[in-house]
């Protein structure tokens, strides 16, 4: 016997649309990153070969553990970075994001079916570098495994931020390189490719004006390596530029659309 009265239906069938909105537009984003060589496999395969070289072949002392914890954070630059900036504006140009608009459906789908991808991709590059660096004989506790993949997952969060700032600013043609020159440069000035103190000192000075140091921070003393600051305020930090590239996003957004 059914017990539920009219009124109660109409309630549940828009949740459970509205749920499998969110499963279908995330499912379409993981396919869309997926069938990308030219985006899966840069993101995936350039941290983990750049570890291997500079952490555990080359590297010296605890350069494995501590680029292990860098590399981790620049595994997550590359899918939330391109994966926002450089996809926003292809689909801000070729009309997709006018049209995701007109439909009826959450206004927010297509953003948090973009931050899942990234964020899934993140620890997917963790875990292969955290495997990677076991291999080699750099051993994790179980607490220090979770405390990198969380960094990992939460680097994707303001680095998507910026990306989305980038791809709503910037033509379809422009992305890619506006995004390199972003991606490459905070990747080196953060010390996430060789520690800082092998630069010269003024790298140091200027690093805590880059998220991704602030990131690095978070994520060094998750293989025991010594951090700088307090991890609520790189947290704090992190949230600010998170909340300022949203909000400069939204603004440009709603300005062209």
């Amino acid at each position: 016997m059914n017990t539920l009265t009219p009124p109660a239906i109409s309630a549940i069938h828009p949740r459970a649309s509205r749920l499998r909105i969110y499963r279908a537009e995330a499912l379409c984003e993981l396919r869309r990153a997926w069938r990308t060589p030219a985006f899966m496999l840069p993101s995936l395969l350039f941290p983990v070969l750049f570890y291997s070289l500079f952490g555990l072949l080359l590297g010296r002392g605890h350069a494995a553990q501590y680029l292990l914890a860098t590399y981790c954070v620049f595994g997550a630059m590359a899918p939330a970075l391109f994966g926002f900036g450089v996809q926003l504006a292809l689909d801000r140009e070729g009309g997709l994001l006018t049209l995701k608009r007109a439909l009826p459906m959450p206004p927010m789908a297509p953003l948090l079916a973009r931050l899942l991808m990234a964020v899934l991709f993140a620890l997917l590059v963790a875990t292969v570098l955290i495997g990677v660096a076991a291999l080699a004989g750099v051993a994790l506790s179980p607490r220090m495994l979770v405390h990198l993949l969380a960094v990992a997952a939460f680097a994707a969060l303001p680095l998507g931020a910026i990306g989305l700032w980038i791809g709503s600013h910037v033509s379809t043609s422009a992305a890619p390189a506006v995004v390199n020159l972003v991606y490459l440069p905070l990747a080196l000035l953060s010390g996430l490719w060789l520690p800082l103190s092998g630069l010269p000192p003024v790298f140091g000075t200027l690093a805590p004006l880059w998220p991704t140091w602030h990131l690095a921070q978070l994520a060094l003393p998750a293989v025991g390596m010594p951090a700088q600051g307090s991890a609520a305020v790189h947290v704090a930090v992190l949230l600010a530029v998170t909340a300022a590239a949203l909000g400069l996003a939204r603004r440009r957004l709603r300005r062209v659309g």
